[in-house]
Protein backbone atom coordinates (compact mmCIF):
# COMPACT_ATOMS: atom_id res chain seq x y z
CA UNK A 1 0.00 0.00 0.00
CA UNK A 2 1.43 3.35 -0.99
CA UNK A 3 1.95 6.11 1.49
CA UNK A 4 -0.78 8.25 -0.13
CA UNK A 5 -3.42 5.50 -0.01
CA UNK A 6 -2.48 4.67 3.60
CA UNK A 7 -2.91 8.33 4.56
CA UNK A 8 -6.20 8.43 2.67
CA UNK A 9 -7.46 5.30 4.45
CA UNK A 10 -6.27 6.66 7.78
CA UNK A 11 -8.23 9.88 7.18
CA UNK A 12 -11.44 8.14 6.12
CA UNK A 13 -11.60 5.75 9.08
CA UNK A 14 -12.60 8.39 11.63
CA UNK A 15 -15.24 9.75 9.24
CA UNK A 16 -16.68 6.26 8.80
CA UNK A 17 -16.51 5.60 12.54
CA UNK A 18 -18.41 8.82 13.32
CA UNK A 19 -20.98 8.09 10.61
CA UNK A 20 -21.50 4.59 12.00
CA UNK A 21 -21.82 5.93 15.56
CA UNK A 22 -24.43 8.52 14.55
CA UNK A 23 -26.37 6.03 12.43
CA UNK A 24 -26.30 3.35 15.15
CA UNK A 25 -27.46 5.85 17.78
CA UNK A 26 -30.29 7.13 15.57
CA UNK A 27 -31.32 3.56 14.72
CA UNK A 28 -31.41 2.51 18.38
CA UNK A 29 -33.36 5.62 19.40
CA UNK A 30 -35.84 4.91 16.59
CA UNK A 31 -36.19 1.32 17.86
CA UNK A 32 -36.93 2.77 21.30
CA UNK A 33 -39.82 4.72 19.78
CA UNK A 34 -38.20 8.14 19.65
CA UNK A 35 -39.58 10.51 17.03
CA UNK A 36 -37.24 12.20 14.56
CA UNK A 37 -38.36 15.78 15.28
CA UNK A 38 -40.87 17.60 17.43
CA UNK A 39 -44.42 16.43 16.64
CA UNK A 40 -45.42 20.06 16.04
CA UNK A 41 -43.32 20.05 12.87
CA UNK A 42 -42.02 23.56 13.61
CA UNK A 43 -38.65 24.19 11.92
CA UNK A 44 -37.16 26.02 14.91
CA UNK A 45 -33.73 24.72 15.91
CA UNK A 46 -33.99 26.09 19.47
CA UNK A 47 -36.71 25.90 22.10
CA UNK A 48 -35.88 27.67 25.34
CA UNK A 49 -38.94 26.73 27.43
CA UNK A 50 -38.06 23.74 29.63
CA UNK A 51 -41.70 23.49 30.72
CA UNK A 52 -43.19 23.11 27.24
CA UNK A 53 -43.86 19.96 25.24
CA UNK A 54 -41.18 21.22 22.84
CA UNK A 55 -38.38 20.72 25.36
CA UNK A 56 -35.94 18.04 24.18
CA UNK A 57 -37.79 17.84 20.84
CA UNK A 58 -35.89 20.40 18.74
CA UNK A 59 -32.18 20.35 17.93
CA UNK A 60 -31.19 22.52 20.90
CA UNK A 61 -32.69 23.58 24.24
CA UNK A 62 -31.32 24.88 27.56
CA UNK A 63 -30.15 21.37 28.44
CA UNK A 64 -27.86 21.46 25.40
CA UNK A 65 -25.46 23.42 27.61
CA UNK A 66 -25.26 20.47 30.03
CA UNK A 67 -24.13 18.32 27.11
CA UNK A 68 -21.36 20.83 26.38
CA UNK A 69 -20.31 20.22 29.98
CA UNK A 70 -20.41 16.45 29.38
CA UNK A 71 -17.89 17.05 26.59
CA UNK A 72 -15.67 19.11 28.87
CA UNK A 73 -15.73 16.44 31.59
CA UNK A 74 -15.33 13.48 29.23
CA UNK A 75 -12.47 15.25 27.43
CA UNK A 76 -10.58 15.57 30.69
CA UNK A 77 -11.24 11.95 31.59
CA UNK A 78 -10.38 10.45 28.20
CA UNK A 79 -7.28 12.61 27.67
CA UNK A 80 -6.07 11.65 31.15
CA UNK A 81 -6.77 7.92 30.74
CA UNK A 82 -5.72 7.64 27.08
CA UNK A 83 -3.11 10.36 26.45
CA UNK A 84 -1.42 8.52 23.55
CA UNK A 85 -4.61 7.99 21.55
CA UNK A 86 -4.98 10.33 18.56
CA UNK A 87 -7.26 13.32 19.23
CA UNK A 88 -9.78 12.23 16.63
CA UNK A 89 -10.20 8.88 18.40
CA UNK A 90 -10.37 10.57 21.79
CA UNK A 91 -13.24 12.64 20.36
CA UNK A 92 -14.85 9.47 19.02
CA UNK A 93 -14.63 7.82 22.45
CA UNK A 94 -16.16 10.91 24.10
CA UNK A 95 -18.94 10.98 21.51
CA UNK A 96 -19.53 7.24 21.96
CA UNK A 97 -19.88 7.70 25.73
CA UNK A 98 -22.41 10.47 25.08
CA UNK A 99 -24.26 8.29 22.54
CA UNK A 100 -24.58 5.51 25.12
CA UNK A 101 -25.98 8.06 27.58
CA UNK A 102 -28.49 9.28 24.97
CA UNK A 103 -29.70 5.71 24.48
CA UNK A 104 -29.91 5.01 28.23
CA UNK A 105 -31.55 8.39 28.92
CA UNK A 106 -34.32 7.50 26.49
CA UNK A 107 -35.22 4.12 27.98
CA UNK A 108 -38.65 3.84 29.63
CA UNK A 109 -36.99 3.36 33.04
CA UNK A 110 -34.95 6.58 32.90
CA UNK A 111 -37.79 8.59 31.33
CA UNK A 112 -40.06 7.48 34.18
CA UNK A 113 -37.33 8.29 36.71
CA UNK A 114 -37.04 11.82 35.29
CA UNK A 115 -40.82 12.25 35.64
CA UNK A 116 -40.86 11.02 39.24
CA UNK A 117 -37.67 12.51 40.66
CA UNK A 118 -36.90 15.68 38.73
CA UNK A 119 -38.77 18.72 37.41
CA UNK A 120 -39.26 16.86 34.11
CA UNK A 121 -42.86 15.97 35.00
CA UNK A 122 -44.04 15.75 31.39
CA UNK A 123 -40.75 14.48 29.98
CA UNK A 124 -41.39 12.14 27.05
CA UNK A 125 -37.78 11.51 26.07
CA UNK A 126 -35.64 13.23 23.45
CA UNK A 127 -36.34 13.38 19.75
CA UNK A 128 -33.65 11.83 17.57
CA UNK A 129 -32.75 15.34 16.37
CA UNK A 130 -32.36 16.54 19.96
CA UNK A 131 -30.10 13.60 20.74
CA UNK A 132 -28.03 14.48 17.66
CA UNK A 133 -27.83 18.06 18.93
CA UNK A 134 -26.69 16.74 22.30
CA UNK A 135 -23.91 14.77 20.58
CA UNK A 136 -22.85 17.93 18.72
CA UNK A 137 -22.82 19.90 21.98
CA UNK A 138 -20.74 17.21 23.66
CA UNK A 139 -18.22 17.39 20.79
CA UNK A 140 -18.17 21.18 21.16
CA UNK A 141 -17.40 20.74 24.86
CA UNK A 142 -14.53 18.42 23.96
CA UNK A 143 -13.00 21.03 21.64
CA UNK A 144 -13.56 23.83 24.15
CA UNK A 145 -11.80 21.84 26.87
CA UNK A 146 -8.82 21.21 24.58
CA UNK A 147 -8.64 24.90 23.68
CA UNK A 148 -9.18 26.28 27.18
CA UNK A 149 -7.14 23.88 29.29
CA UNK A 150 -7.99 22.70 32.79
CA UNK A 151 -8.32 25.98 34.70
CA UNK A 152 -10.40 27.83 32.09
CA UNK A 153 -12.53 24.71 31.51
CA UNK A 154 -13.30 24.63 35.24
CA UNK A 155 -14.31 28.30 35.07
CA UNK A 156 -16.49 27.58 32.02
CA UNK A 157 -18.13 24.71 33.91
CA UNK A 158 -19.00 26.92 36.89
CA UNK A 159 -20.22 29.79 34.69
CA UNK A 160 -22.52 27.51 32.66
CA UNK A 161 -23.85 25.83 35.79
CA UNK A 162 -24.60 29.20 37.42
CA UNK A 163 -26.18 30.61 34.25
CA UNK A 164 -28.50 27.59 33.96
CA UNK A 165 -29.31 27.75 37.66
CA UNK A 166 -30.32 31.41 37.34
CA UNK A 167 -32.23 31.08 34.07
CA UNK A 168 -34.02 27.71 34.28
CA UNK A 169 -33.42 26.64 37.90
CA UNK A 170 -31.70 23.50 36.72
CA UNK A 171 -28.22 22.46 35.63
CA UNK A 172 -26.05 19.37 35.25
CA UNK A 173 -25.25 19.09 38.95
CA UNK A 174 -28.89 19.39 40.04
CA UNK A 175 -30.01 17.10 37.25
CA UNK A 176 -27.68 14.32 38.41
CA UNK A 177 -28.47 14.94 42.09
CA UNK A 178 -32.22 14.87 41.55
CA UNK A 179 -32.04 11.81 39.31
CA UNK A 180 -30.01 9.82 41.83
CA UNK A 181 -31.11 11.25 45.17
CA UNK A 182 -34.19 13.48 44.85
CA UNK A 183 -34.62 16.23 47.44
CA UNK A 184 -38.17 17.52 47.65
CA UNK A 185 -37.13 21.02 48.79
CA UNK A 186 -34.94 21.45 45.70
CA UNK A 187 -37.69 20.14 43.42
CA UNK A 188 -40.18 22.60 44.96
CA UNK A 189 -37.73 25.49 44.49
CA UNK A 190 -37.08 24.45 40.89
CA UNK A 191 -40.82 24.45 40.20
CA UNK A 192 -41.20 27.91 41.77
CA UNK A 193 -43.27 26.72 44.73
Amino acid sequence: MSRESHASTRGIRPVLAFAFLLAATAYQLHRQGRIVWCACGSPFLWDGDIWSSHNSQHLFDPYSFTHVLHGVLFCGLVCWLLPRVRRVWQLWIVTAIEAVWEIVENTPFVIQRYREATIGLGYEGDSIANSAGDLLCCALGFFLALKLGLRKSAILFVVVELALLLTVRDNLTLNVLMLLCPIEAIKSWQMGQ
